[in-house]
């Protein structure tokens, strides 16, 4: 029944989150009830009013100590997203509850602004979306991530974006602007050429084409752009390593990186259960790969080793990842964004506030 509800999401259950007490978990009582009847999986967004938006983290296999993530949950859907976890904190499950329970932060831009103005703050680039897309579909009423775009352009702030989403390009009249100061870098999630393994693994997300069509006009603006393999999904989108890359490169990206598939928690089970269900001839061998890279189990959380795993699989694609990435000019020129033109909050309100004594500094704000 809730497979029957699900047509269209990545999840195929809802099970209850690790927190819950009960464990609920639907059952056929035998009555044939119309699935018109069982009501189907719908979007809903759930604001939150949070009193700080940046979050910090001392992570040290990842490039950047903060992040901005406007939305918790994501529509798109995709069966392997590291963050579904994270709903069970809010006693939801991380199957479809994660997909169509969405909290959002609309006055997120409002305490950025606060945030920056801090005598304390102390810039450094920031990377929005550490967790879920900040262009999945509800982006495009609220208009959350835009707002904190004008915010951080306003005040000449250094960002990274990573997004699956053509959406993105809404907002080249703020994007293109800031990376001519050599103040943001795109990367783009990409996964597969394959439009089956797409429609079944990201179900809301952009195409594949769409996403190379994104890459070319980010690139086509000045703006720099990164392709992630990421996850990579062994003997199931991992063999299309090199094709995914001369893809990216024909549409302008200039670097790229890769993760290999992480199951932490509850993705565990939803994983094996949407593998089995859609690819069943594969799921042994895709299982047994990712296991081979983590000491036998479906993951391991330690540093360094969660996001690649080791031994001779994982070494493997490392090669290859290296091999051809180089065979391709990747990852050359390593593109450092600019701090030294932030202005903060404060101090242009200061600069405004003298220039009505007529004390404005030459050259004004």
């Amino acid at each position: 029944m809730e497979r029957a509800k699900a047509r269209g999401r990545g999840a195929l259950s809802n099970a209850s989150g690790r927190f819950e007490r009960q464990y609920v978990e639907p059952a056929d009582d035998g009555w044939d009830k119309d699935e018109e009847d069982l009501g189907a999986f719908r979007t809903e967004t759930i604001p939150e009013r949070p009193k700080t938006i940046i979050t910090y983290n001392t992570s040290p296999d990842i490039s950047f100590d903060r992040t901005i993530n406007p939305y918790k949950g994501c529509e798109h859907g995709c069966i392997y997203c590291f963050a579904r976890p994270n709903h069970a904190y809010r006693g939801l499950s991380p199957g479809l509850d994660f997909e169509t329970r969405i909290f959002v932060k609309p006055g997120a831009a409002a305490i950025l602004e606060r945030e920056l103005a801090r005598k304390s703050y102390k810039v450094a680039p920031i990377m929005m979306a550490g967790d879920t897309d900040i262009y999945q579909p509800v982006e495009r009423e609220l208009k959350i991530t835009r707002a904190l775009l004008e915010v951080l352009s306003a005040h000449d702030h250094p960002v990274n974006l990573i997004t699956k989403s053509a959406l993105v390009l809404r907002d080249l009249d703020i994007l293109a602007p800031m990376a001519a100061k050599g103040l943001v870098k795109v990367a783009v999630s990409f996964t597969t050429l394959d439009r089956k393994l797409h429609r079944t693994m990201e179900p809301r997300a952009a195409a594949p084409q769409k996403r190379l069509e994104t890459m070319h006009a980010l690139a086509d603006a000045g703006v720099p752009v990164t392709a992630m393999t990421a996850p990579l999904i062994p003997a199931l989108n991992e063999p299309e390593l090199e094709r995914l890359l001369e893809a990216a490169a024909r549409a302008g990206a200039t670097r790229a990186g890769y993760v290999l598939l992480r199951l932490p928690l509850e993705i565990a089970g939803l994983f094996t259960e949407w593998l089995e269900a859609n690819y069943p001839d594969r799921a042994k061998r895709v299982m047994s790969l990712l296991r081979s890279a983590h000491q036998g189990q479906d993951y391991r959380s330690e540093w360094k080793t969660r996001q690649r795993g080791d031994g001779p699989y994982a070494r493997l694609i490392a090669d290859r990842f290296k091999a051809t990435t180089q065979r391709l000019g990747l990852n050359k020129v390593s593109f450092e964004l600019r701090t030294d033109l932030f202005r903060p909050p404060r101090q242009i309100e200061e600069k405004r506030q003298l220039s009505l004594f007529g004390d404005e500094p030459a050259g004004g704000v």
